[in-house]
């Protein structure tokens, strides 16, 4: 549904497609952006680059708009932007179950920033229907008292069926978010459950959101959502059970590095996804290595942890509704930046986070070109009707398309059986 003030959030959902319009915000930043612009191949994306360079809102919510439906020259967009050598802000994700809180704690915490002076970029998942394809976007509605800030950006973004908690561009509109220059940008992710942990190829620094109705130590041990938090927040704090849970989180903790203090595992556990330690590991998920000399470097960090350290996640209490306890999460998400830099994980996690992105890249280009490949001529018919005729199985239908592609070279066919080439 549309906001009555699209200033910072300039895209609204169609009910069945998902996708945006944009509308033009008001007021510019003060800091203008400077982006080599290389040769883009079409004045449109040569204006949306000079917008960008100059500080312009409209350019950011339109560049945004054309990654998030992937149209035309979206691709040749996020790479000018990226190769520009901008950015290297802070990301948080904000991530939990339904119901947890997660819009009212981004928005206390953009508050506080604002109150520091910090620009903030927002960028808020919601659910799309299985049914009308459509989304209310309702965190937008939540965080209606920063609508008319000018220092804050807010996208709102629907799901469109992906799995993961975030849209299956999300990461993208980050990275154009960051490429403008917002010192920080926060990642609100749609409720999620055990297994839906994509944030961790989005953020720097995890924030799992719970309340003292989100389960017992015993939970917190078991489900993968606990597993890839670099702080706990406990919210909804005046609610009875919130320090029993802070009690248990911490002995769940405690549990998982055998007491020892100080080894603590980050992202995946002790056996991180990509490596032994970590966010996924010292060679864990994603993170830019930042820029200080850029408006989107680091805040000076608050007693960062020395190198040698591991990071232990803390166990916060809050309540957003009134702002307690925010100052002290907005503190800690500042050490863990600290960490992340002394330690070289930051670096770590920004080569994974690219390394992610080429594999993406190339997995949903090769679906495309398949798809084209199967609707440009009557392949697909002849090969149904080969299968049809008891002649083919959709195994070796599907090695011949791979030849087509030029992909089945040096790699063993789906079947041993010799297929005929085309």
């Amino acid at each position: 549904m549309s906001h009555p003030d699209d200033t910072h959030a300039p895209g609204t959902s169609d009910a069945r497609s998902g996708r945006t319009a944009d509308v033009e915000p008001v007021g510019t930043p003060e800091v203008p952006r400077t982006v080599r612009t290389g040769n883009p191949s079409s004045p449109a994306l040569m204006s949306l680059i000079s917008g960008m360079e100059e500080g312009r809102r409209i350019a950011l919510a339109r560049s945004i708009s054309l990654v998030e439906n992937e149209r035309g020259g979206f691709q040749e967009l996020l790479h000018t932007l990226m190769a520009s050598g901008r950015g290297g802000g802070s990301r948080v994700g904000f991530t939990g179950p339904p119901g947890a809180g997660k819009s009212s704690l981004v928005s206390a915490f953009a508050r506080l920033a604002r109150q520091a002076g910090e620009k903030v970029g927002i960028v808020a998942v919601d659910p799309t229907s299985p049914y009308s394809g459509g989304a209310l976007l309702g965190d937008r509605i939540r965080m209606n008292d920063l609508a008319t800030d000018p220092g804050i950006f807010i996208r709102s973004m629907a799901s469109r069926g992906s799995l993961g908690g975030l849209a299956t561009t999300t990461k993208e509109v980050v990275d154009v978010m960051d490429a403008y220059g917002f010192p920080q940008v926060l990642i609100e992710t749609v409720g999620v459950g055990q297994t839906e942990l994509e944030i961790t190829r989005a953020a720097d620094t995890v924030v799992v959101v719970l309340t003292p109705e989100s389960g017992d130590g015993i939970q917190a041990m078991k489900a993968g959502l606990m597993e890839i938090a670099d702080i706990f927040v406990v919210n909804k704090a005046d609610r009875p059970g919130a320090d029993r849970l802070v009690k248990e989180i911490r002995a769940a903790l405690k549990l998982r590095t055998g007491g020892m203090p100080g080894a603590a595992p980050g992202h995946h556990g002790p056996a991180g996804h990509h490596g032994p330690a970590g966010h996924h590991g010292p060679a864990g998920h994603h993170g830019f290595a930042g820029h200080p000399d850029s408006p989107g470097g680091e805040r000076p960090s608050q007693e960062a942890p020395a190198v040698s350290d591991a990071w232990v996640p803390p166990v916060l209490l809050t309540m957003a509704h009134n702002g307690e306890g925010v100052e002290e999460l907005r503190s800690t998400v500042d050490r863990h930046r600290g960490w992340l830099v002394s330690s070289g994980e930051l670096e770590e996690r920004r080569r994974a986070r690219m390394a992610d992105r080429i594999r993406e890249v190339l997995d949903r280009e090769a679906r495309r070109r398949i798809r084209r490949l199967l609707a440009r001529d009557d392949s697909l018919p002849e090969a149904l009707d080969r299968i049809d005729g008891g002649a083919e199985t959709p195994y070796s239908e599907a090695t011949r398309f791979l030849r087509r592609l030029g992909l089945g070279a040096g790699e063993p066919d789906l079947i041993p059986t010799p297929i005929p080439t085309e």
